[in-house]
């Protein structure tokens, strides 16, 4: 391939690359992925992404706060994470992922604390101009209403309605497509109306893995964009070119 891909959200740091980290990111710079953003969800996750980043120069860093976290404040110090990001802004490439996950949480109380804690970290979002990448299973409408003046937002495997899609485009917001788009008809439907132009990929790896029976990582993204050029009826080049312009302008990768 003579072109180059970002995955723009993935987790690197998890357990499930205890074995074999440092190979899976060189499988993916070796096949053409340059650049990898890993998302950290949590106080722990958020300091090894930072770790995993100052490693290697190709892995850019956002921290966040897993709606998962969120909505449980008793658990987890949630404090402790909101104050964690603020003290790091200038080590970061974005916010998130943040938001809401009403799939598992979908009692009236603990959407709430989801809430109220993602405001926190839309407040920070705003005061800093760094771009938030969200996380909205089953709150795409409300998460978006939330978001909708913010200056950069990607929405993080976004599984949502196509007709707010198209307002979140609208809006000027940016649709991450995951591995998902390989196995998902809707997922399906969802790519083919965003335009390459909106559009961003990634695997959330160890996540969605378009591989039978595999754990996903970030050389799988290369299964995506040869199905969403077919679908866009675009060659593999431009789709990739496209979307790399995108990941580098949203998170600031030179």
């Amino acid at each position: 391939m003579d072109f180059q891909i970002v995955d723009t959200h993935c987790h690197l740091d998890f357990d499930k690359f205890n074995r074999d980290r440092d190979e899976v990111i060189s499988r993916a710079l070796e096949n053409n992925i340059s650049h990898i953003v890993n998302s950290g969800v949590s106080y722990n996750t958020n300091i090894s992404t930072l770790e995993l980043s100052a490693k290697f120069e190709q892995v850019h860093p956002t921290m966040g706060l897993s709606p998962h976290l969120a909505a449980r404040p008793d658990k987890y110090d949630i404090d402790a994470v909101i104050s964690q990001i603020m003290q790091n802004v200038n080590n970061i490439k974005a916010i998130g992922e943040a938001g809401v996950d009403y799939h598992y949480y979908s009692d009236t109380i603990y959407k709430r604390k989801q809430l109220d804690a993602f405001k926190k970290i839309i407040d920070i979002s705003k005061s800093t101009d760094l771009p938030l990448v969200v996380h909205a299973r089953k709150g795409e409408r409300e998460v978006f209403e939330m978001v909708h003046d913010l200056k950069c937002v990607v929405f993080h495997c976004y599984s949502g309605p196509i007709d707010l899609l198209e307002e979140i485009i609208s809006n000027g917001h940016f649709i991450s497509i995951s591995s998902l788009v390989c196995f998902s008809s809707h997922h399906k439907k969802i790519a083919e109306e965003t335009p390459l132009d909106s559009m961003v990929l990634e695997t959330d790896s160890p996540y969605l893995s378009p591989r039978k029976n595999k754990r996903n990582e970030p050389v799988y993204i290369i299964d995506s964009l040869k199905l969403i050029s077919r679908l866009h009826d675009q060659d593999e080049k431009n789709v990739a070119l496209k979307t790399t312009r995108n990941a580098c302008d949203i998170f600031n990768i030179k």
